[in-house]
């Protein structure tokens, strides 16, 4: 799920929220909302700004295992698999 971070200008503060890709916030209100805290003292209408997503899905990590012994896409048998360097 993407990480946004949103702006009021009304308090000078920033929040860091999740929420799919298919929402969008405008106000404190609907930003303190999400991310579970008290809007208070700034006005829950404060208009806020969108700064900043970035995804908190990184992608896997994948190795290959032929040849069923080791890691690596030699298997760590020795012998090679036609791989530069072998």
């Amino acid at each position: 799920m993407p990480t946004y971070e949103y702006y009021c200008e009304s308090n000078d503060q920033t929040v860091e929220v999740l929420h799919g890709m298919n929402e969008t916030f405008t106000t404190w209100g609907e930003v303190c909302a999400c991310a579970g805290i008290d809007p208070r003292p700034t006005s829950e209408d404060a208009v806020v700004q969108k700064k900043l997503s970035a995804t908190s899905l990184l992608p896997k990590k994948v190795t290959a295992n032929v040849g069923g012994v080791g890691g690596g896409c030699c298997g760590g048998a020795g012998g090679g698999c036609g791989c530069s360097g072998h």
